[in-house]
């Protein structure tokens, strides 16, 4: 979620300085949570300043810049291996371990293809319905 603008944020505390309501009451007429009042108010107090704080970051990329272009060799050395079979390769050759997700992200990025499945034509049959022999009972018919 983006944070709130500033002009929000500043429109909230004039009106808190104001006494134009409770923190409560603000909260509703903003529109926002009466956490996001209360803790913009103890920001503003603290710091003198209403800017949200700095994104938090988020985990470090597993795969960095060497180890995509290793990749990248891997699948124009064997461009038949399929997600798992990549993330294998990785496992042993770069001692990073990923998962078939990561590897089709990579290779996204990358702007390659991806093999998810050793034979397409297994991954097709999987979805056909078992071949039996019936005729369906539901079949429709023309009646003339």
């Amino acid at each position: 979620m983006r944070p709130y603008s500033k002009d929000l944020r500043l429109r909230i505390v004039h009106a808190y300085e104001h006494h134009e309501g409770s923190m409560r009451q603000l909260a509703t007429r903003f529109r926002v949570s009466l956490s996001c009042v209360r803790d913009l108010l103890t920001r503003y107090r603290a710091t003198g300043d209403v800017a949200p704080k700095p994104h938090g970051g988020g985990y470090p990329a597993k795969l960095d810049a060497t180890r995509i272009e290793a990749l990248k060799t891997l699948v124009h050395a064997t461009p038949d291996a399929t997600l798992q079979e990549l993330r294998t390769h990785v496992a042993t050759a770069q001692q990073v371990t990923v998962s078939p997700a990561t590897i089709s992200r990579a290779l996204a990025k990358l702007g390659l293809p991806r093999k998810k499945n050793v034979s397409r034509r297994r991954a097709r049959a999987a979805r056909r319905p078992a071949a039996t022999g019936r005729v369906s009972r539901y079949r429709y018919t023309a009646h003339a």
